[in-house]
């Protein structure tokens, strides 16, 4: 691979990284304005991240941001694994809940589009 192939590459993986950051603060500072407090950006686990966790009322709500030019496409970058990968990390996350397992929990899907505008998909993991 030459030199400036793989510098492109970099340069394109660096500008994907912040905008799924600054995809991020977007979907928090909604979140918080609606007054659903993001008590938690990039948990890790021993499985995985969570973008974001937030509270609403008694239930932790597990958001997962995805950024693309519309909010279909963004829609298609969840994959399988993905969701597999978050509803194990959150499991591990409410362990240190005070109902542990018995926490009342959602699973949100945040859509941002190139434009910068949000789509909510709440309880998006369900069944």
């Amino acid at each position: 691979m030459s030199t400036s192939s793989r510098i492109g590459r970099e340069m394109r993986g660096a500008a994907s990284y912040h905008a799924g950051i600054a995809a991020e603060d977007q979907v928090s500072q909604l979140y918080d304005r609606t007054g659903r407090a993001v008590i938690h950006r990039r948990w890790r686990g021993s499985i995985g991240e969570i973008d974001l966790i937030a509270r609403e009322g008694e239930t932790v709500v597990f958001i997962e941001v995805k950024k693309s030019s519309s909010h279909a496409l963004a829609a298609e970058h969840l994959t399988h694994g993905q969701i597999q990968r978050i509803m194990a990390t959150a499991s591990e996350f409410v362990g240190g809940e005070p109902n542990g397992q018995n926490t009342d929990m959602r699973f949100d899907v945040a859509l941002v589009d190139a434009m910068g505008r949000i789509e909510i998909i709440e309880n998006a993991l369900a069944a």
